[in-house]
């Protein structure tokens, strides 16, 4: 995306350099984002984690100044955890150097869609080199969707054995899972303790369409860390190839007010963290949010439940 389509689109959702016009009742930000310790990282030691995390697919086709620009405004407002992937086209690429000036006081995660040893290790050393790092903080097992996935990354010559083995190395420092079912997640926690668990935590699709709750629940019996994704998805979009933005598949909250409930509703939960949609100006978003955080009081709660009535989750049970 150019700078000039990126301003465009800033000044659109009310999003400028001075800020988020939210209702006169929003709390005043906070300098920094809170941070929350990571739980289940066990062993492996306790960081603290920003509750809003920087999405690396946001980066994908951008130029190498801008995602320098985002990176950096990012870490000015406390964004300490960064989430990104090889499948995610260019975007490690351009975030190892935007972070580089930052590592060392940032919680990095990666993943990888391998499911045997091999492939897994070739894809872990690729990224360390995109992301110009001797080790990642998490690294995971991404989309992990079927029981057939869980099957095989557990199997002989499966990718659990790189995952291991790099923690021994020094290379990895705690072992997550991404899933998009709950079926896949809860039999994957139940094969390993796992340390986090990257999940849709969202107030629509646990409300209208009854899935993440039993995540959550399992997350809590075995102490693993639950990272969010898909906080601000508002709905399905009918056409993709007609999204509103290039690389988010739904349609995203963009209303201030209303990412200020959805956001509450899922950091009100047992989550370390948010990560941002696929979108700098959703970052923003976000962000601005995340520094006026508070949990949801009994009005605001009845307030979201009243707007999102009838909404079709992008993920029903």
């Amino acid at each position: 995306m150019h700078r000039r389509e990126f301003i465009s689109r800033l000044a659109a959702m009310g999003l400028t350099a001075a800020g988020v016009a939210f209702a006169d009742d929003a709390p005043e930000p906070a300098q920094k984002l809170p941070r929350r310790p990571l739980r289940g990282a066990g062993a492996h030691g306790g960081p603290e984690l920003s509750i809003i995390g920087f999405g690396g697919l946001l980066l994908r086709g951008m130029q190498q100044q801008h995602a320098d620009d985002i990176v950096a405004w990012s870490v000015d407002r406390g964004v300490n955890y960064f989430d990104v992937a090889p499948s995610y086209g260019d975007s490690q690429d351009l975030l190892g150097p935007a972070l580089e000036p930052y590592r060392a006081d940032c919680f990095l995660s990666c993943k990888t869609t391998k499911r045997d040893a091999a492939g897994a290790r070739e894809e872990l050393e690729g990224s360390l080199k995109a992301l110009r790092t001797d080790h990642v903080d998490l690294y995971q097992l991404h989309a992990l969707n079927t029981l057939e996935d869980v099957d095989t990354v557990f199997g002989p010559g499966g990718a659990m054995e790189t995952f291991l083995a790099a923690r021994d190395e020094g290379k990895v420092r705690n072992i997550g899972l991404s899933a998009h079912t709950q079926e896949s997640a809860i039999a994957a926690m139940d094969r390993f303790d796992f340390d986090t668990v990257l999940f849709p935590v969202n107030c629509i699709c646990i409300e209208n369409g009854g899935f993440g709750q039993a995540v959550i629940q399992k997350a809590a019996e075995k102490d693993v860390a639950i990272l969010a994704i898909k906080a601000l998805a508002w709905e399905p979009v009918v056409d993709r190839n007609n999204k509103p933005y290039p690389n988010c598949w739904y349609k995203p909250i963009e209303d201030p007010d209303l990412a200020r409930l959805s956001l509450g509703y899922t950091l009100d939960k047992p989550v370390v963290a948010a990560v941002s949609p696929a979108s700098a100006e959703l970052l923003m978003l976000a962000v601005e949010v995340g520094l006026r955080h508070r949990s949801l009081t009994d009005a605001q709660r009845s307030e979201l439940m009243q707007r999102i009535e009838g909404v079709p989750p992008i993920f029903p049970q």
